[in-house]
């Protein structure tokens, strides 16, 4: 069996929210398309955060997306 370290195979397949089972990926995205909150972003993938542990990670994953 062959592991693969690469931080590049894990970039965008982490969970960022295991209530709505959001990938970082899909957060990304959305942050690229202009949203910056985090609870817009959930809106806008058809969800809402449930018990707010994510949000910090959302957050920042938006704010890295906004300096492009």
């Amino acid at each position: 069996m062959r592991i693969n370290r690469s931080n590049e195979s894990l970039e965008g397949r982490l969970i960022v929210c295991s209530c709505n089972a959001l990938r970082e990926r899909q957060v990304r995205e959305v942050g690229r398309s202009g949203i910056r909150c985090e609870r817009e972003a959930y809106r806008a993938l058809g969800c809402r955060p449930q018990c707010g542990q994510c949000l910090p990670f959302a957050r920042q994953l938006l704010r890295d997306e906004a300096r492009g």
